[in-house]
């Protein structure tokens, strides 16, 4: 028995070497987690990602038993963390443990305009009393990586998706389990709760959009939103009155780039709306009217497809008075190139027609085949990866005029004229832009008409490179101050960086932002200053006996509500600090 164990232990490093340590090493690509990340998570989740999740075009030729070997390898095994009796709740879910509505909420990703604005009642916290901020528990995700949902607070619950699909109903005081719930593939969406607490809405990164029952987890539905095998559900879907709209994003990009045998690439975006009683499409607009055809071979032979790509990253804006739903879009994996790409596009609610599209940036093709020399899937002539993972957020500005304000990986942050078509209004620099720069995943904004941008511009040669938080008026683009990202602990450590590419939360007169060397911070809004910094790079005990650590913070974001700040640490896809946490902060602590 242990002879067989060891020699499939050789196996599937031979295998390793072969088939994966060109992409997972030092030197490979982007978004591609290093073995001793991979390492950190069970032998059924490296499984599944050869089997049915990102890997699956590599693990395709290969047999069960070689991609079992790879699996076993790597992975820790199953089960090794399984958490224990004493991390569930006492009370049942029924009863007075149930949802309660009356309780202070944040649900979703933000409210329908995406401002990321808790309200002083709702959130519980004032400037005053963000210093004596003070950790109160850690939930560990078991067998992960990554920690990058938005955590929903919604009734005295956190509702918090994992990198392995499951998604979490904790007690928002203590945080001991109600209930899990196993999508098929990773849960990067923030959960949505409909307004009677009845029912909570989430997609997953295989396609699937699924309801549960917000008491028991039970599943109410499941509805894939996209056949294409790489398609997948990363924004947090939006709704409103009985109407779920979600954006579809795809996964063909980092594949593309470590196989010259990869046919790239036929995915293309879209918007759909569903039923949220039952589940069944309304509508569905695709970013790309035409499917994709072949249109070339490579340089080593392999058939090219296009247009490909424009892919919906984040959550839509929702406009009632123009029922209109806005989406920033992303790059064209191959040419040729559309007029949707890295645009800002305006869909009919009722309908799913396309109103209006603003392209700001034009002809930007790129794939992560272009990475590292620009191998055979990189397309002729390669754009500068500029898209929109930003939620726009729809300010009024008195005197009937409004401004749809969104960030770009470009650097640039645009002012639109949602009443005119998307007509430029303002841009402004934020940023010096790049494939990791630029603004990424988020914003907020308060009251008094100011934004809030993280800065990015991640350099994987200069840890203390990039990073800060800026502030600008949104009628006018005017930048107000910048507090640069301070010059990070972590130097040493491989995937450290001061870059913020992580959305903030905003509360009167505060705005917290996390960064990718493990700190979050709070901010004060009328002058940047630091008032409040928590270094989440490190071991937690946490309230269900998984082990975890903090990590880089990117991509999820903080969420405050009922006097208490919840945010997750951890993210090994870039490569950076992998982790595995769920944090919760309140002034009185433990």
């Amino acid at each position: 028995m242990c002879g067989a164990a060891h020699t499939q232990a050789q196996d599937g490093q031979a295998l390793f070497q072969t088939n994966c340590a060109t992409c997972h090493s030092n030197g490979g690509i982007a978004g591609a987690p290093l073995p001793e990340t991979l390492r950190q998570m069970t032998d059924k989740a490296v499984l599944a990602a050869l089997e049915t999740g990102k890997m699956r075009v590599m693990g395709e030729p290969l047999t069960a038993a070689q991609r079992e070997a790879i699996a076993k390898y790597l992975g820790l095994p199953s089960g090794i963390e399984a958490m224990p009796a004493s991390a569930r709740c006492s009370a049942s879910p029924a009863g007075k443990a149930a949802v309660k509505k009356a309780a202070p909420a944040w649900n979703g990703w933000a409210d329908a305009a995406n401002t990321r604005f808790q309200p002083a009642k709702a959130a519980g916290l004032s400037a005053s009393s963000i210093p004596k901020l003070k950790l109160k528990w850690a939930f560990g995700f078991p067998g992960v990586t990554t920690a990058f949902a938005t955590p929903t607070v919604y009734g005295g619950r956190v509702f918090v998706g994992s990198a392995d699909g499951t998604v979490y109903s904790l007690n928002a005081s203590t945080g001991c389990l109600y209930w899990s719930y196993a999508a098929e593939e990773g849960v990067r969406t923030a959960v949505v709760v409909s307004n009677n607490g009845q029912t909570a809405y989430f997609g997953d990164l295989h396609g699937n959009m699924h309801a549960v029952n917000a008491n028991t987890g039970a599943m109410i539905w499941k509805t894939r939103v996209d056949e294409y095998p790489f398609a997948a559900v990363t924004g947090t879907p939006k709704l409103e009155g009985n109407r779920l709209y979600v954006g579809v994003s795809g996964g063909e990009e980092p594949i593309s780039a470590g196989n010259s045998t990869f046919e790239c690439c036929k995915f293309r975006g879209s918007m759909v709306a569903l039923d949220a009683t039952t589940g069944k499409q309304i509508w569905k607009t695709y970013t790309i009217a035409e499917p994709a055809m072949i249109t070339g071979k490579t340089s080593v032979g392999t058939p090219t497809w296009g247009p490909a790509g424009v892919s919906i990253w984040s959550a839509p804006t929702i406009d009632l008075q123009k029922k209109a739903i806005y989406a920033g879009t992303g790059i064209n994996f191959t040419q040729p190139t559309t007029a949707n790409s890295d645009a800002v596009m305006a869909f009919d609610m009722d309908s799913g027609r396309i109103l209006w599209s603003q392209q700001l940036t034009p002809g930007d093709a790129f794939n992560f085949g272009c990475q590292g020399g620009n191998g055979p899937n990189c397309p002729k002539d390669a754009g500068k990866d500029a898209d929109f993972g930003n939620s726009g957020i729809l300010r009024s500005l008195g005197n009937g005029k409004r401004v749809l304000v969104i960030g770009q990986k470009s650097g640039m942050l645009h002012g639109l004229d949602p009443d005119q078509q998307g007509k430029i209004v303002w841009q402004t620099r934020i940023g010096a832009g790049g494939p990791q720069g630029g603004v990424i995943w988020g914003s907020a904004s308060d009251d008094k008409g100011i934004a809030y941008i993280g800065i990015s511009d991640w350099n994987p040669g200069k840890p203390d490179a990039g990073g800060g938080l800026a502030a600008v008026q949104m009628g006018t683009g005017e930048k107000l101050w910048t507090t640069p990202a301070p010059k990070p602990a972590c130097m040493t450590m491989p995937g450290c960086s001061a870059a913020q590419p992580a959305p903030p939360a905003v509360i009167p007169g505060v705005v917290f932002l996390g960064s990718m060397d493990g700190h979050m911070r709070a901010y004060d809004a009328k002058d940047g200053k630091i008032i409040w910094d928590f270094d989440t790079l490190r071991d937690f005990e946490t309230v269900n006996g998984v082990k975890a650590r903090g990590g880089s913070i990117n991509a999820g974001a903080p969420a405050i509500a009922g006097g208490m700040l919840y945010t997750n640490s951890g993210y090994a896809r870039i490569p950076s600090i992998a982790g595995n946490v769920l944090l919760a902060f309140s002034v009185d602590g433990k």
